[in-house]
């Protein structure tokens, strides 16, 4: 665990090109685009910095459901060597969908007490707790991408359809059957100079990006759930990478325009309110009234209020550049402090006088 700060996601991408072996033991390397885990000095190619999700310990690359590089062999290249350790990761590798027990470690002919012991110690969780995200996890992939549930249970070495189902149900909060044939949304945090960001995107849009601090969040994300009937697991897609990218040259006061395309959600008005948002240029504001005038719905003040208020989808759709009929503030979920930054950021940017901040801490 890195005691201290934890460095940038440049400085550490720049540690892994370089394979910096003062990352050993404190420092992993998730790879979105393969699903696998890898040690710093990993002599595979080097993936895309868009690509990585740097994690702290074996036990949170394993919860976001990455699997251990071969070549590198994360879980066993670390620290000093443990023959049972050694052992029980190797089996696992050679049957990952096998339904381990702990007759079978006694088997082997290790004390499940001692092994449970070792694995907490090193790993921050169990050997079988281990096996249980490797094969669910390996299940789920296997039903998303349209296989059979029967075939996916019997691949995964459940003899009870109902125990399959509640194991899934209990990790990834969906029955098996509702996944099937459907892809996931996925959660990833962004990095900006006013803080992070929560990006939730499928394969083709864009469903949510808001500031991780904002109180409302919790009942976003549960509604976000509700409204696609999607599950939500960590990861990132080539969506999320756009939209960092985007953000990146936002903050850096290098383009405003951003063509990451959004999920339809909402209702037909409220969309109509989030598309007007848009057409507000970069450095000017408006105030509720007159943005329901713009949208030939003078009367409908509240209502765009009320639509501007639902945005989840924050400074690509600038909710903050709306203001009160006197000009004030008003409400906005990032916080004032936050939609008073972006206006004056705007303004700057409009005028040419923008200067690169760093990222918050």
């Amino acid at each position: 665990m890195i005691l201290f700060k934890r460095p940038d996601t440049e400085t550490l991408y720049s540690a892994l090109v370089n394979k910096d072996r003062a990352y050993e033991g404190v420092a992993y390397v998730c790879v979105t685009s393969t699903k696998i885990f890898c040690r710093f000095t990993c002599t595979a190619r080097k993936p895309k910095i868009e690509n990585c999700r740097f994690r702290e310990t074996i036990a949170e690359c394993l919860e976001a459901g990455f699997r251990p590089c071969k070549r590198c062999k994360p879980m066993l290249s670390y620290g000093t060597a443990d023959e049972t350790v050694t052992q029980l990761l190797t089996v696992l590798e050679n049957e990952p969908a096998r339904r381990w027990r702990e007759e079978d470690v006694v088997a082997l002919g290790h004390d499940p007490s001692t092994v449970r012991r070792t694995f907490k110690r090193r790993f921050g969780m169990s050997f079988l707790e281990i096996a249980r995200l490797r094969r669910l996890g390996d299940a789920v992939e296997s039903i998303a991408s349209g296989e059979a549930v029967i075939g996916a249970q019997i691949d995964a070495g459940y003899d009870s359809g109902s125990g399959f189902r509640a194991a899934i149900n209990q990790f990834f909060g969906s029955s098996p059957a509702a996944m099937k044939g459907r892809g996931f949304l996925k959660g990833d945090w962004i990095d900006t100079p006013i803080g992070p960001m929560l990006a939730v995107a499928d394969d083709h849009a864009l469903h949510l990006l808001e500031f991780a601090d904002r109180p409302a969040l919790p009942a976003e994300l549960k509604r976000l759930k509700s409204r696609t009937g999607a599950d939500m697991v960590l990861g990132r897609t080539a969506v999320t990478g756009q939209i960092e990218a985007e953000l990146k040259a936002y903050f850096a006061g290098q383009s405003a325009s951003f063509e990451t395309r959004l999920a339809g959600q909402g209702t037909p008005f409220e969309r109509d309110v989030w598309r007007s948002l848009r057409q507000i240029p970069v450095g000017e504001i408006v105030s509720y009234s007159a943005l329901a005038t713009a949208m030939e719905r003078p009367s409908a003040v509240r209502a765009v209020a009320r639509a501007n208020g639902a945005n989840q989808i924050a400074i690509v759709v600038p909710c903050h550049r709306v203001l009160g009929a006197d000009g004030s503030l008003t409400g906005y979920g990032g916080g004032l402090w936050r939609k008073k930054w972006l206006i004056e950021h705007e303004r700057r940017m409009a005028q040419g006088q923008v200067r690169e901040m760093p990222l918050a801490s």
